[in-house]
């Protein structure tokens, strides 16, 4: 099985430019059918707080795109998106299709990032969420949520094999980013999936890093600070030979 990370420089507000992007590097690194695929938090817009102006319905043209491409590719396909939602809310979620285009999972980001006053303009989520990928159990996490391991005890407490974190994630935090990932696949002896941006916004700037690490903490993939697609063959019995071998997860409490 195989783990993609598609890392690139998002458009700012414009989904349009950000679809066509996202669609060049499919269109230059083809992935396989029935592959895992991850796109950055809110790809389609930049990390923005202009969330009246870039939040959608369901149905909305990021999920539209999501589905699309799900479909034409045979992948699952998880995408980070700014959501609207009765009652006026918005969220920043991660929203994951399957290779009919179906919608698998959706999750709202929990832990807001203050540095930008993200809760002022999306609700955070409160609950854990995973999704089948074949036999494995995936669990998609958002940016900041990353800083906070029991988010993740929970998900491996539910049986959750993968993690999927999709990001913007700043450049001068970026050693942060990746020592985070390493610790939170080896404490939960679970497959870790960070996709990250890279390039500028307004305000930032982006080095990507976009990683693939193992349940050792052993990085398998990297994409440097370049936009492209990296990829990873993952094992879900070798992750689970490694549970049963150190035992680890049975001593939670």
């Amino acid at each position: 099985m195989k783990v993609y990370c598609v890392q690139f420089d998002p458009a700012w507000e414009n989904k349009p430019a950000n679809f066509r992007r996202v669609r060049e590097l499919f269109d230059a690194t083809p992935v396989s059918p029935g592959s895992l695929v991850l796109l950055p938090e809110m790809f389609a817009t930049g990390f923005s707080m202009n969330a009246e102006a870039i939040a959608e319905p369901p149905g909305g043209e990021t999920e539209q795109f999501l589905a699309r491409t799900a479909r034409e590719f045979g992948i699952f396909l998880v995408g980070g998106m700014a959501a609207g939602e009765a009652g006026g809310r918005k969220r920043n979620q991660a929203v994951a299709f399957d290779p009919d285009g179906r919608e698998l999972a959706r999750y709202s980001k929990r832990r807001c990032f203050p540095l930008a006053d993200e809760g002022r303009h999306y609700t955070a989520g409160d609950q854990v969420v995973t999704f089948r990928w074949h036999d494995w159990v995936v669990a998609p996490f958002v940016c900041y949520d990353l800083r906070f391991p029991e988010l993740f005890r929970e998900a491996a407490r539910q049986g959750a094999h993968l993690f999927a974190i999709l990001a913007n994630w700043p450049a001068p935090r970026i050693p942060h980013w990746v020592t985070l990932l390493q610790a939170r696949a080896i404490e939960n002896q679970a497959l870790v999936a960070g996709v990250n941006r890279c390039g500028r916004d307004p305000l930032l700037c982006y080095s990507g890093r976009s990683l693939v690490v193992s349940p050792q903490g052993e990085i398998l993939a990297d994409a440097g600070e370049t936009p492209q697609i990296i990829t990873a063959t993952v094992d879900l019995a070798a992750l689970k030979t490694w549970r049963a071998e150190f035992p680890a997860l049975a001593d939670m409490r």
